[in-house]
Protein backbone atom coordinates (compact mmCIF):
# COMPACT_ATOMS: atom_id res chain seq x y z
CA UNK A 1 0.00 0.00 0.00
CA UNK A 2 1.19 3.82 -0.67
CA UNK A 3 -0.10 6.21 1.81
CA UNK A 4 0.63 9.96 1.94
CA UNK A 5 -0.46 12.26 4.83
CA UNK A 6 -0.46 15.49 4.83
CA UNK A 7 1.09 16.68 1.88
CA UNK A 8 2.17 20.08 1.36
CA UNK A 9 4.87 21.71 -1.32
CA UNK A 10 5.52 25.10 -2.15
CA UNK A 11 7.55 26.64 -5.28
CA UNK A 12 9.20 30.28 -4.05
CA UNK A 13 6.07 31.56 -2.57
CA UNK A 14 3.52 30.19 -4.40
CA UNK A 15 1.81 26.71 -2.80
CA UNK A 16 1.41 23.92 -4.87
CA UNK A 17 -0.15 21.22 -3.04
CA UNK A 18 -2.25 22.07 0.24
CA UNK A 19 -2.43 18.54 2.93
CA UNK A 20 -2.80 15.62 0.77
CA UNK A 21 -3.83 12.55 2.36
CA UNK A 22 -4.63 9.53 0.48
CA UNK A 23 -4.26 5.86 0.22
CA UNK A 24 -3.37 3.76 -2.27
CA UNK A 25 -4.16 0.49 -2.21
CA UNK A 26 -2.56 -2.96 -4.66
CA UNK A 27 -4.87 -4.22 -7.18
CA UNK A 28 -6.95 -1.16 -7.78
CA UNK A 29 -6.02 1.11 -11.08
CA UNK A 30 -6.28 4.91 -9.42
CA UNK A 31 -6.12 8.09 -12.18
CA UNK A 32 -5.79 11.19 -11.08
CA UNK A 33 -7.62 14.49 -12.77
CA UNK A 34 -7.95 18.14 -12.23
CA UNK A 35 -7.09 20.98 -14.37
CA UNK A 36 -3.86 22.17 -15.49
CA UNK A 37 -1.82 23.32 -12.56
CA UNK A 38 -3.55 21.83 -9.86
CA UNK A 39 -0.85 20.10 -9.00
CA UNK A 40 -0.92 16.85 -10.29
CA UNK A 41 2.07 15.80 -11.61
CA UNK A 42 3.88 17.36 -8.31
CA UNK A 43 2.08 14.92 -6.45
CA UNK A 44 3.00 12.07 -8.52
CA UNK A 45 7.04 13.68 -8.45
CA UNK A 46 6.45 13.56 -4.69
CA UNK A 47 4.89 10.37 -3.79
CA UNK A 48 6.88 8.26 -6.41
CA UNK A 49 10.76 9.54 -4.82
CA UNK A 50 11.50 12.36 -7.40
CA UNK A 51 12.19 15.20 -5.18
CA UNK A 52 11.91 15.31 -1.40
CA UNK A 53 11.30 19.07 -1.08
CA UNK A 54 7.99 18.88 0.77
CA UNK A 55 6.48 18.49 4.29
CA UNK A 56 4.14 15.44 5.28
CA UNK A 57 4.95 11.74 4.62
CA UNK A 58 4.56 9.31 2.04
CA UNK A 59 5.21 5.36 3.13
CA UNK A 60 5.46 2.52 0.93
CA UNK A 61 4.29 -0.76 2.88
CA UNK A 62 4.21 1.55 5.95
CA UNK A 63 8.03 1.88 5.80
CA UNK A 64 8.88 5.96 4.81
CA UNK A 65 9.98 6.83 1.91
CA UNK A 66 12.47 8.65 2.98
CA UNK A 67 13.87 6.04 4.80
CA UNK A 68 14.16 4.20 1.68
CA UNK A 69 17.17 3.94 -0.53
CA UNK A 70 17.17 5.29 -4.12
CA UNK A 71 18.91 1.80 -5.47
CA UNK A 72 16.08 -0.07 -3.31
CA UNK A 73 13.14 1.84 -4.77
CA UNK A 74 13.90 1.49 -8.16
CA UNK A 75 14.01 -2.04 -8.27
CA UNK A 76 9.92 -2.42 -7.15
CA UNK A 77 8.98 1.69 -8.23
CA UNK A 78 8.82 2.51 -11.90
CA UNK A 79 7.57 6.01 -13.19
CA UNK A 80 7.22 7.08 -16.36
CA UNK A 81 6.93 10.55 -17.12
CA UNK A 82 5.41 13.13 -19.27
CA UNK A 83 8.21 14.07 -21.58
CA UNK A 84 11.08 11.76 -21.49
CA UNK A 85 14.07 12.70 -23.16
CA UNK A 86 17.14 10.44 -24.72
CA UNK A 87 18.79 12.71 -27.22
CA UNK A 88 22.00 9.71 -27.76
CA UNK A 89 21.99 7.29 -30.79
CA UNK A 90 20.26 4.50 -28.27
CA UNK A 91 18.67 1.49 -30.12
CA UNK A 92 15.14 0.64 -29.18
CA UNK A 93 16.41 -2.49 -27.18
CA UNK A 94 19.17 -0.74 -25.22
CA UNK A 95 16.24 1.88 -24.22
CA UNK A 96 14.18 -1.24 -23.13
CA UNK A 97 17.23 -2.78 -21.34
CA UNK A 98 17.75 0.54 -19.07
CA UNK A 99 14.72 -0.59 -17.34
CA UNK A 100 16.43 -3.45 -15.88
CA UNK A 101 19.61 -1.15 -14.61
CA UNK A 102 18.52 -1.79 -10.91
CA UNK A 103 18.65 -5.09 -11.09
CA UNK A 104 22.49 -5.86 -12.13
CA UNK A 105 25.83 -4.29 -11.95
CA UNK A 106 27.77 -4.67 -15.21
CA UNK A 107 26.37 -6.37 -18.00
CA UNK A 108 22.37 -7.94 -17.81
CA UNK A 109 21.77 -11.41 -17.27
CA UNK A 110 19.74 -14.21 -18.92
CA UNK A 111 16.66 -13.21 -17.30
CA UNK A 112 16.94 -9.55 -17.99
CA UNK A 113 17.32 -10.07 -21.94
CA UNK A 114 14.19 -12.48 -21.19
CA UNK A 115 12.42 -10.06 -19.63
CA UNK A 116 13.16 -7.05 -22.28
CA UNK A 117 12.20 -9.14 -25.46
CA UNK A 118 9.05 -10.57 -23.49
CA UNK A 119 8.08 -7.04 -22.67
CA UNK A 120 8.41 -5.61 -26.51
CA UNK A 121 7.01 -8.38 -27.43
CA UNK A 122 3.89 -7.07 -25.30
CA UNK A 123 4.11 -4.03 -27.07
CA UNK A 124 4.86 -4.93 -30.52
CA UNK A 125 7.98 -3.22 -30.25
CA UNK A 126 9.89 -6.62 -31.32
CA UNK A 127 10.46 -5.50 -34.77
CA UNK A 128 11.74 -2.26 -33.22
CA UNK A 129 14.68 -3.93 -31.15
CA UNK A 130 17.71 -2.76 -33.77
CA UNK A 131 15.84 1.02 -34.73
CA UNK A 132 17.60 3.97 -33.53
CA UNK A 133 15.24 5.46 -31.40
CA UNK A 134 15.53 9.15 -31.66
CA UNK A 135 14.74 8.60 -35.59
CA UNK A 136 11.31 6.91 -34.16
CA UNK A 137 7.88 8.72 -33.93
CA UNK A 138 6.24 10.50 -30.44
CA UNK A 139 3.64 7.90 -30.41
CA UNK A 140 6.55 4.90 -31.31
CA UNK A 141 8.90 6.76 -28.26
CA UNK A 142 6.30 6.76 -26.32
CA UNK A 143 5.47 2.99 -26.46
CA UNK A 144 9.52 2.05 -26.14
CA UNK A 145 9.40 4.48 -23.00
CA UNK A 146 6.36 2.24 -21.33
CA UNK A 147 8.02 -1.00 -22.46
CA UNK A 148 10.95 0.19 -20.35
CA UNK A 149 9.20 0.84 -16.77
CA UNK A 150 7.29 -2.29 -17.59
CA UNK A 151 10.71 -3.65 -17.84
CA UNK A 152 12.13 -1.95 -14.63
CA UNK A 153 8.95 -4.23 -12.71
CA UNK A 154 8.19 -6.98 -14.37
CA UNK A 155 8.83 -9.54 -12.19
CA UNK A 156 6.90 -9.40 -8.56
CA UNK A 157 9.09 -8.25 -5.65
CA UNK A 158 9.83 -11.75 -3.03
CA UNK A 159 8.34 -9.30 -0.55
CA UNK A 160 5.83 -6.11 -0.70
CA UNK A 161 4.16 -4.58 -3.43
CA UNK A 162 5.35 -2.98 -6.92
CA UNK A 163 4.48 0.24 -7.99
CA UNK A 164 3.91 1.50 -11.25
CA UNK A 165 3.29 5.50 -11.69
CA UNK A 166 2.00 7.01 -15.04
CA UNK A 167 1.81 10.43 -15.84
CA UNK A 168 0.11 11.32 -18.37
CA UNK A 169 0.99 7.85 -20.39
CA UNK A 170 -1.19 8.02 -23.69
CA UNK A 171 -0.11 11.32 -24.79
CA UNK A 172 0.87 11.20 -28.74
CA UNK A 173 -0.78 7.42 -29.13
CA UNK A 174 -3.52 6.63 -31.14
CA UNK A 175 -6.75 4.98 -30.31
CA UNK A 176 -5.53 1.44 -30.53
CA UNK A 177 -2.05 1.47 -28.63
CA UNK A 178 -4.44 3.91 -25.37
CA UNK A 179 -6.65 0.58 -25.15
CA UNK A 180 -3.51 -1.74 -25.25
CA UNK A 181 -1.31 0.39 -22.91
CA UNK A 182 -4.44 0.46 -20.11
CA UNK A 183 -5.46 -2.73 -20.41
CA UNK A 184 -1.61 -4.23 -20.15
CA UNK A 185 -1.46 -1.97 -16.96
CA UNK A 186 -4.81 -3.57 -15.82
CA UNK A 187 -3.23 -7.28 -16.32
CA UNK A 188 -0.57 -5.88 -13.92
CA UNK A 189 -2.59 -4.17 -10.97
CA UNK A 190 -3.46 -7.77 -10.36
CA UNK A 191 -0.53 -8.92 -9.67
CA UNK A 192 0.06 -6.98 -5.89
CA UNK A 193 0.63 -3.78 -8.05
CA UNK A 194 -0.01 0.01 -6.72
CA UNK A 195 -0.66 1.34 -10.49
CA UNK A 196 -1.60 5.09 -10.22
CA UNK A 197 -1.85 7.40 -13.30
CA UNK A 198 -1.68 10.83 -14.27
CA UNK A 199 -4.70 11.03 -16.71
CA UNK A 200 -6.46 14.00 -18.57
CA UNK A 201 -9.26 12.22 -20.50
CA UNK A 202 -12.31 12.21 -18.22
CA UNK A 203 -14.26 9.38 -20.45
CA UNK A 204 -11.13 6.99 -20.56
CA UNK A 205 -10.55 7.76 -17.11
CA UNK A 206 -14.18 6.64 -16.00
CA UNK A 207 -14.36 3.80 -18.08
CA UNK A 208 -10.72 2.60 -16.76
CA UNK A 209 -10.17 3.54 -12.96
CA UNK A 210 -11.27 2.07 -9.88
CA UNK A 211 -10.66 4.76 -8.10
CA UNK A 212 -10.38 8.82 -9.51
CA UNK A 213 -8.77 11.25 -7.17
CA UNK A 214 -9.66 14.93 -8.13
CA UNK A 215 -7.03 17.55 -7.56
CA UNK A 216 -8.18 21.56 -7.68
CA UNK A 217 -5.58 24.61 -6.78
CA UNK A 218 -3.63 21.90 -4.99
CA UNK A 219 -6.65 20.72 -3.04
CA UNK A 220 -7.99 16.98 -3.06
CA UNK A 221 -11.78 17.43 -4.13
CA UNK A 222 -12.55 14.49 -3.88
CA UNK A 223 -11.61 10.61 -4.18
CA UNK A 224 -13.27 6.80 -4.52
CA UNK A 225 -14.92 5.03 -7.18
CA UNK A 226 -16.22 6.70 -10.43
CA UNK A 227 -20.19 5.86 -9.79
CA UNK A 228 -19.86 7.06 -6.44
CA UNK A 229 -17.87 10.30 -6.99
CA UNK A 230 -18.88 11.87 -10.42
CA UNK A 231 -21.37 14.23 -11.12
CA UNK A 232 -22.23 17.26 -13.31
CA UNK A 233 -21.97 19.34 -10.41
CA UNK A 234 -18.78 17.81 -9.40
CA UNK A 235 -17.44 17.90 -13.28
CA UNK A 236 -18.21 22.00 -13.06
CA UNK A 237 -16.36 22.55 -9.93
CA UNK A 238 -13.28 21.18 -10.73
CA UNK A 239 -13.15 21.74 -14.73
CA UNK A 240 -15.42 25.11 -15.01
CA UNK A 241 -17.27 23.15 -17.72
CA UNK A 242 -21.37 21.97 -18.25
CA UNK A 243 -21.57 18.38 -19.02
CA UNK A 244 -24.17 15.79 -18.96
CA UNK A 245 -23.72 12.11 -17.24
CA UNK A 246 -25.07 8.60 -19.33
CA UNK A 247 -24.60 5.52 -18.94
CA UNK A 248 -21.60 3.69 -21.15
CA UNK A 249 -24.10 1.22 -22.64
CA UNK A 250 -21.03 -1.23 -23.19
CA UNK A 251 -19.39 -1.10 -19.97
CA UNK A 252 -22.42 0.87 -17.46
CA UNK A 253 -19.63 3.03 -16.30
CA UNK A 254 -20.89 6.79 -16.44
CA UNK A 255 -20.44 8.46 -19.97
CA UNK A 256 -19.55 12.36 -20.02
CA UNK A 257 -21.68 14.58 -22.80
CA UNK A 258 -19.73 17.82 -23.05
CA UNK A 259 -22.34 21.35 -23.42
Amino acid sequence: MLSTRDIQFQIGKKTILKGISIDFLPGEFAMILGPNGSGKSSFLKIFSGQTDVYNGSVQYDNTPLKNISKEKLAKFRAVMSQQPELNFPLSVGEVVMMGRYPHFDFTPTKNDHHICNEVMNQMNLHGFKDRNYITLSGGEKQRVQYARVLAQIWESPANGCRYLFLDEPLNNLDINYQQQFLQLAKIFKSHNTVLIAVMHDINLALQHADKLIFLKDGELVVAGPPAEVVNEQLIEHVFGVKSTIIENPLTRQPLLIFE
